[in-house]
């Protein structure tokens, strides 16, 4: 099998695109895969520590609790099966990766597997696996666990909502030993490495496994992290523990051995001003939902804010072509011009900003093409018009006694959305909010009865367009059937060449537009607040909380 050839540390070049990491086992040195060679410079500017600076030379301390207040609850502790942030922010920590990202340079780097290479055909994926891992109920980590746990995945099948699509087209797994482990492809999967860095390809003992997926959301999960899940209460606190035997942390980690905190506690606070109270008064470490109208109130007290832009798709509209009014391709159009981007600034914290495209400036293969999202609400007017959509005497439109009004559920912290109402009323399109659960969300949207949804998708590669918007994928019953930006994305999928990735995805997301398939509104930020006592509170490169490097001060313990 051809394999792309290794290149050491000890180089002062920058890795070309696609590498296999120089073996740690045979003592050649570690590689820095570079996938994503220019995406540093899109992270300027963001903070992925809280306190990084000031306490860049202050000695981590072990012990004490971690606590963290969440605004809403996760519905489902499978980061298997779930890819929101509020779970897989519980879930990075209990279990690990094949690979990690680093998030400033977007390398791929050793973690579970210290090397692998690729076949020059993008086809054929070998991983070398580090020796002594273990899962937490003792059982040894090898080759074989991680053929259960992706053939789980595939089994889980749209369950997976993330880890399936990272699959497409593996046609075998094979383990020719305990720590060699080939993933064979039927078609180039040029995605796949940055994929096996994603909590979502994670892996659990075979206990776990076994169990039923629904088992599984509730929290009977046992990974190889540095914390283990003790116990999960909806609606309440989820709790989690050291793992003293930890012994195999990432290769971009601080410090080798345990994590440094007892443990780490997340409660569920819906409300804004008593997460504030209790962050400002001690109760708790993490604000993990900060209001864009308190952080400089928190600052001003001392406290940290800790943000990095989550890489990916943006917050933004997707219409779903099988409904009554979405189906016109003069409303999405109108949609796309009818939103003032630039005036949601007034209303989105600093660390936040408007759409430029319908990926995030953080993601790899990012290009502005603002010019497209231009605010026109003339041209907007007319599209409808002549599509004849006339204002009524409320100022709505209607056409043949249907109105121009749409009902957008969403469980989001998007105070936005309201803004974005008032804006789309100027060109006579009626967006009524509901705000619900994330529960009752996903129902509403599983009867696929609704003509906008709302929401992003956080990945650290241009695939997360795939991801999101391609037909057979979690918002392909937005479109009928598969049509031009489904070509493109099978390009991207097949060349290991950046250049032309980003040049694939650039012309998907302009098609995204064209058609009215997306309409983006604004990149999304964790935003959260600190604790005086918190230190090296870590993003990993999808903005998901890393937190084995965490530690508290002696005085908070």
């Amino acid at each position: 099998m051809p394999t792309i050839s290794s290149h050491s540390l000890a180089s002062e070049q920058p890795a070309p695109p696609i590498r296999s990491a120089a073996s740690l086992r045979r003592g050649r040195g570690q590689v820095l895969l570079s996938l994503l060679a220019a995406a540093s410079l899109l992270l300027a500017g963001c903070s992925g520590d809280a306190r990084a600076d000031a306490d860049a030379d202050a000695k981590p301390q072990s012990g004490g609790t971690l606590k963290i207040a969440y605004d809403v609850d996760p519905t489902c502790l499978d980061g298997q099966q779930q890819g929101t942030n509020v779970t897989l922010n519980v879930t990075r920590q209990i279990t690990d990766s094949l690979t990690d990202q680093d998030p400033k340079t977007q390398e791929i780097k050793p973690w579970l597997a210290e090397s692998w290479d690729v076949s020059k055909d993008a086809k054929t994926f070998t991983f070398h696996l580090r020796d002594g891992v273990t899962f937490q109920d003792g059982t040894d980590f090898t080759s074989a666990s991680v053929k259960e746990n992706f053939e789980a995945i595939q089994d889980l099948g749209a369950k997976a909502s993330l880890g399936q699509t990272y699959l497409d087209g593996l046609e075998s797994i094979k383990t020719p030993d305990e720590s060699t482990v080939t993933f064979k492809f039927d078609k180039p999967n040029a995605q796949f490495l940055q994929a096996t860095s994603t909590m979502s390809l994670g892996f659990y003992s075979s206990d776990t496994l076994a169990k039923s997926a629904e088992e599984r959301c509730t929290g009977d999960i046992v990974g190889t992290g540095p914390f283990k899940l003790d116990s999960f209460v909806h609606d309440k606190a989820i709790k989690l523990s050291r793992f003293d035997d930890y012994n195999w942390p990432s290769s971009i980690a601080k410090h080798e051995g345990p994590a440094h905190l007892d443990g780490i506690e997340f409660s569920i606070v819906p409300e804004a001003s008593v997460r504030n109270g209790s962050l400002l008064s001690g109760q708790i470490d993490v604000d993990f939902s900060v209001q864009s109208q308190d952080e400089k109130t928190l600052e001003a007290q001392g406290l940290g804010i800790a943000s990095r832009p989550n890489p990916g798709v943006v917050y933004n509209l997707v219409p779903k072509l099988t409904c009554k009014i979405a189906k016109d391709k003069s409303v999405r159009q109108a949609l796309v011009k009818g939103i003032d981007r630039d005036q949601l600034q007034s209303v989105i914290s600093e660390h936040q900003a408007p759409a430029t495209s319908v990926l995030a400036k953080s993601t790899p293969e990012y290009e502005d093409v603002s010019d497209l999202l231009a605010y026109d609400p003339e041209g907007a007017k007319k599209l409808l018009e002549d599509d004849g959509w006339k204002v009524g005497s409320d100022g709505i439109r209607e056409k043949d006694g249907t109105p121009l009004s749409v009902t957008l559920t969403y469980w989001q912290d998007a105070p936005f959305l309201e803004l974005v109402q008032q804006q789309l009323r100027e060109i006579g399109f009626d967006l009524k909010l509901e705000k619900k659960t994330t529960a009752e969300v996903t129902a509403q949207q599983a009867e696929g009865k609704e003509e906008l949804t709302f929401g992003n998708l956080t990945r650290a590669d241009g695939d997360v367009l795939r991801n999101y918007f391609g037909v057979s994928e979690q918002n392909g019953n937005a479109r009928k059937k598969a049509d031009e930006v489904d070509k493109i994305f099978a390009r991207t999928t097949s060349t290991l060449d950046e250049d032309e990735r980003k040049a694939d995805f650039t012309e998907a997301v302009k098609v995204l537009i064209d058609e009215g398939y997306s309409i983006p509104i604004v990149e999304l930020s964790g935003v959260i607040g600190t604790g005086k006592d918190v230190h090296d509170f870590n993003y990993e490169a999808s903005s998901r909380f890393q937190l084995y490097d965490a530690w508290l001060d002696g005085e908070a313990q």
